[in-house]
């Protein structure tokens, strides 16, 4: 296997790895009423919180989950897209690798919801689609950010 080819499949095999992760979350097997299993007695012990308390945490833990997993993704998928389809110039951010990696993003977090609705278990809403993609988003403008600070400290 040539050099280049290693490299793309290098960059795309973590965020498969991570496509297959998010459809596992997707599955009856981490709904509500199953993380709650295991949340709740683990955070009533550390914290002792009671069960009202808790469904205000659980709520907002899943909610994080949502966000870290999809800025996750994001960050992947343009880590995977810059490997894929390298510019001329040594550019360390292109405005087509954000795109391709936020349009995907937002494709996988509005199929994932849509996927949801068949399951009796989970509801898939428009709010997590929101959510999701403001994370695949966010991921995009830190990783612009941070290549564009690390640009201007090699430049000095």
């Amino acid at each position: 296997m040539k050099q280049a080819t290693r490299q793309i499949w290098k960059a795309w095999i973590p965020a498969i790895i991570w496509l297959c992760l998010i459809t596992i979350e997707s599955t009856d097997y981490l709904s509500s009423g199953h993380t709650s299993r295991f949340l709740y007695p683990v955070l009533h012990f550390l914290l002792g919180l009671d069960l009202v308390r808790f469904e205000v945490w659980h709520h907002y833990i899943r909610k994080t989950g949502h966000f870290v997993g999809y800025f996750t993704l994001s960050c992947l998928l343009f880590r995977a897209w810059k490997a894929s389809l390298p510019v001329v110039t040594a550019r360390r951010w292109v405005l087509r690798w954000a795109n391709v990696s936020l349009l995907m993003t937002v494709l996988v977090a509005s199929l994932d919801e849509w996927h949801q609705t068949f399951i009796p278990s989970r509801t898939g809403t428009v709010h997590d689609a929101m959510l999701d993609s403001v994370a695949a988003l966010t991921a995009q403008v830190v990783i612009f950010l941070f290549l564009k600070g690390k640009a201007a400290r090699s430049d000095s």
